[in-house]
């Protein structure tokens, strides 16, 4: 085995290092502009002495920075942000459902979720960001923001151990997000990686408020058996049972596009409407592929 590119069942602290130079080949980031809500992306922002752009105002914010010419074109409250007092912070919601520890090509979805993320990552710590990474659990606290190698380090070696296999005590993608509203503020980078059902089972509501304060991107870990099986009969596995089902038969067929492939349509249709970036990412694809999503305004993501 190749331990830059692993096994394909288990991620590999080696293989999610190497993912550096991928992401990292990535170009430089932009200097926010006008008409983007977020951060610019520099490697640092807050309330010093240069100005690097303005965003529209949030409870909080500091009255005495309103961009007043911004406010009376826009006719929305602006304030101003600017140089070197704060870096951004990249999260990172990992979903960890059962669902995730599958795959027929190249990868399992947990696998493939860990890559993603460590080129998330590494994409951050070239923007100078903080990152910070958490999964819905009672037992286990976020790894909390750090930046630089030492940060990226800690939050690899928690995708190691949590995509290795199932954690015991998943609570689910929603609890996990309301823990990450703990940890986010104004200007944040919210990087979701969730099973297409996890984020079925969300209400829609609860992302219109995130993605008016941050940059969102959910990243959907899929199989292509999920998006179009064989029109045969496949044998699987129910614990200690062995099942078959024949998806030549329309019926069977239909229920399981209902199962597998809606959740996939509806996020890619929905969740762009609520300000969200959304991409597909199949376990045999390039973990990077999705990567220019990043720093984009949403009315440029299709």
């Amino acid at each position: 085995m190749n331990p830059t590119t692993g096994d394909g069942v288990k991620p590999a602290l080696a293989e999610l290092v190497a993912l550096r130079a991928t992401a990292q080949r990535r170009p430089p980031a932009r200097k926010g502009r006008h008409n983007v809500t977020g951060p610019a992306q520099s490697s640092a922002r807050g309330r010093g002495m240069e100005y690097a752009e303005s965003r529209e105002y949030v409870a909080g914010d500091d009255v005495r920075h309103i961009d007043w010419r911004l406010t009376a074109r826009s006719g929305r409250t602006h304030t101003k942000l600017f140089q070197a007092e704060r870096e951004r912070l990249t999260l990172i919601v990992a979903d960890t459902s059962p669902a995730l520890y599958f795959g027929t090509r190249v990868r399992y979805k947990s696998v493939q979720a860990a890559r993603a993320a460590a080129v998330a990552v590494w994409a951050a710590v070239r923007d100078g960001d903080r990152v910070a990474i958490l999964r819905g659990s009672r037992q286990e606290a976020p790894v909390p923001p750090a930046s630089g190698a030492r940060g990226a380090l800690r939050v690899l070696d928690a995708l190691v151990r949590w995509y290795s296999r199932p954690p015991a005590d998943d609570t689910g993608l929603a609890a996990a997000l309301d823990d990450a509203t703990r940890l986010l503020r104004p200007g944040s980078r919210l990087i979701v990686l969730a099973d297409p059902r996890s984020i079925a089972a969300l209400p829609e509501s609860r992302w219109p408020a995130l993605a008016m304060h941050h940059e969102v991107v959910v990243l959907l870990l899929t199989d292509a058996l999920e998006i179009e099986p064989p029109q045969a009969m496949l044998p699987f596995a129910l614990g200690d049972h062995r099942v078959e089902l024949d998806l030549g038969n329309a019926t069977q067929r239909q229920r399981w596009r209902e199962e597998f492939g809606r959740p996939i349509e509806s996020a890619l249709e929905n969740l762009p409407r609520r300000g969200v970036r959304v991409y597909s990412l199949q376990g045999d694809a390039p973990s990077e592929s999705w990567l220019p999503l990043l720093g984009r305004a949403q009315s440029q993501v299709a």
